[in-house]
């Protein structure tokens, strides 16, 4: 398995910036693959939370020793109990911190992430 190596430039509320392309929208990353995270299928539980949650019906990259949820700026992504139990089936250990926090950890061996953008 290669190492893959993810400059992040910048970390600001709605914006990261990694290896010179700008996200302003939450994402995935899997084995240094960035892609656009698939939240459509949690909104219908945004009333519950009064934002949109973390479930395990998006593309969650499970492949991974280490999942890294980068929270938002000021920690308010909620994270579903259906997603600390899918990673504790698959032996995935399950990490929260703050999106600046997690960007830290980008290049972290058989680490995964989802980072949430906004708050």
């Amino acid at each position: 398995m290669g190492r893959y190596i993810l400059e992040v430039a910048e970390v600001s509320f709605g914006k990261i910036v990694i290896d010179g392309r700008t996200f302003t929208e939450d994402i995935v990353i899997s084995k240094g693959k960035i892609e656009f995270r698939k939240k459509s299928v949690s909104r219908m539980m945004k009333h519950e939370y009064g934002h949109t949650p973390l479930t395990v019906h998006e593309n969650i990259p499970w492949d991974c020793g280490t999942l890294i949820v980068g929270t938002g700026m000021y920690g308010s992504l909620p994270v579903t109990d259906d997603v600390f139990k899918k990673a504790e089936q698959l032996g995935v250990k399950l990490v929260l911190k703050k999106t600046k926090d997690a960007a830290k950890s980008l290049n972290d061996p058989d680490t995964n992430f989802v980072l949430h953008i906004t708050c």
